[in-house]
């Protein structure tokens, strides 16, 4: 075989095994993101609620919507006291672990990291005060049923040694 043969011969290989390596690259890409189980860990949240306390007093209401598709889950809170609040929350894949930004209408900011804890999702992360006093939030969701969530907010300043609740809203889906 001539070299001019052998050559196109090897650019032609080269070329062919390229455009299979970006074929691939871009079946890849192509996949439905956020398909995965672990991004559905948080769908028993998904809702419409109203919103009270563990006695039965009115708390608020709470949406709590996927507008991005499957990859974020959105809430919108109304509190019974004339508060109201955002958060986005997803699935990190670089960490595996799920993230909450949580803003108000008061300025707050709370930014949580965590995941499933026996069929709980529990989120925790420091809270920055205004009297600048440092302490830690945790946040437990708990399922009880396809129509009740409970979740309890705690507080923690020292260290997460002991925890105190601040907030425990029970969720009932609006029919």
């Amino acid at each position: 075989m001539s070299q001019r043969p052998a050559r196109l011969l090897v650019v032609t290989l080269l070329a062919l095994g390229l455009a299979s390596r970006v074929s691939a690259q871009n079946a890849a890409s192509m996949a439905v993101p956020c398909s995965g189980p672990e991004y559905r860990q948080f769908d028993f949240w998904v809702g419409e609620w109203d919103v009270t306390t563990p006695d039965g007093k009115p708390a608020g209401r709470n949406s709590v919507t996927r507008p991005l598709g499957a990859c974020v889950i959105q809430e919108h809170w109304k509190g019974a006291g004339g508060m109201n609040g955002e958060s986005y929350n997803l699935y990190d894949r670089a960490t595996k672990r799920w993230h909450q930004t949580w803003v108000s209408d008061r300025g707050a900011l709370l930014q949580l990291d965590g995941g499933l804890v026996d069929g709980n999702m529990v989120l925790s992360g420091p809270e920055h005060m205004a009297q600048g006093k440092p302490s830690r939030d945790r946040i437990t969701w708990t399922p009880k049923s396809a129509d009740e969530v409970h979740q309890v907010w705690e507080v923690s300043s020292d260290q997460g040694a002991t925890w105190t609740v601040q907030f425990h809203g029970v969720y009932k889906r609006r029919k």
